[in-house]
């Protein structure tokens, strides 16, 4: 029987040890300082803000398709039909790369629009490749996807709209937020709703943007997963993560912690908290 193998990229963040103990290939995504080209893996979140605190403004691409290629052929040589899981298509061109690099792959690569990122994303590709092991088939694996996708809830408080504004990934609600920042002088709130960022709200402090957050993920209990990332707050995020726990009624040790890595970083600029949840079936 023919095995899958799953794919994903950087923007999951995905531990190492996670790639490891699930057999998850990850595909790094690009980021730029002027000049200087980096894949994703090839710098540590130290230097990534070491960099950017330096006043060097990160900018972020898809990988090229041959990278993609690369991958896939190694997966198919040995045998393997791949699932590619990519970061949501509204805000990235990954998946148009893994796509095309797809193409010469006929029949033998499955491309997914996860519709999300981070630890929900990540959450997505844990259980395919969970799936995978199970012998569950690729059509199987992808009607759970789409489930997962559909009951998955993302909430962002930003700090600073800077760094969003500055990527140009999110140019359909910048000027909303510009409006809501300058005249309120307040932290806005995004949430990632069918794959796209949307303003869900704003709050008048950092602690009443991360209890909102809460609130907001609290409304979709029961759940089957929780999780927390953020942007240089690791200092906070153990509290947030507490919570949420709390709130949805799950065992603290669940709820997934992350520092989210340079892709996101880039886009979402320092102080960044996040949080989500998968609401349970049924």
């Amino acid at each position: 029987m023919t095995q899958i193998a799953i794919v994903t990229d950087t923007a999951a963040d995905l531990s190492r040890a996670q790639q490891a103990e699930l057999g998850i290939q990850v595909v790094p995504l690009v980021v730029r300082f002027g000049t200087e080209t980096y894949q994703d893996t090839e710098l540590s979140l130290d230097q990534f803000w070491a960099k950017v605190q330096a006043g060097s403004h990160p900018a972020t691409s898809q990988p090229p398709v041959g990278l993609y290629e690369e991958v896939f052929r190694r997966l198919v040589d040995q045998g393997n039909h791949v699932l590619c899981l990519c970061i949501t298509s509204k805000h990235s061109g990954a998946l148009n790369s893994a796509w095309t690099a797809s193409q010469s792959f006929p029949g033998q690569v499955t491309v997914f629009d996860t519709l999300s990122l981070s630890l929900a994303q990540a959450y997505q590709a844990i259980t395919a490749a969970r799936l995978a092991r199970e012998g569950q088939t690729v059509e199987q694996i992808i009607q759970r996807l789409e489930g997962i996708r559909a009951r998955s809830h993302f909430v962002i408080a930003l700090d600073t709209i800077e760094s969003l504004r500055r990527g140009g990934r999110a140019s359909q609600i910048i000027p909303v937020l510009e409006r809501v920042v300058r005249v309120l002088s307040i932290k806005p709130l995004i949430e990632v709703r069918d794959g796209q960022l949307k303003l869900l709200g704003a709050a008048r402090s950092r602690d009443k943007a991360h209890r909102q957050i809460i609130n907001e993920l609290a409304r979709h209990t029961p759940v089957e997963a929780a999780m927390v990332a953020h942007t240089r707050s690791a200092d906070l995020a153990p509290a947030i993560a507490a919570s949420l726990a709390e709130r949805v009624n799950v065992p603290l040790e669940s709820v997934s912690i992350v520092e989210t890595g340079a892709i996101l970083s880039s886009h979402a600029g320092p102080g960044v908290m996040a949080a989500g949840v998968v609401q349970a079936e049924g």
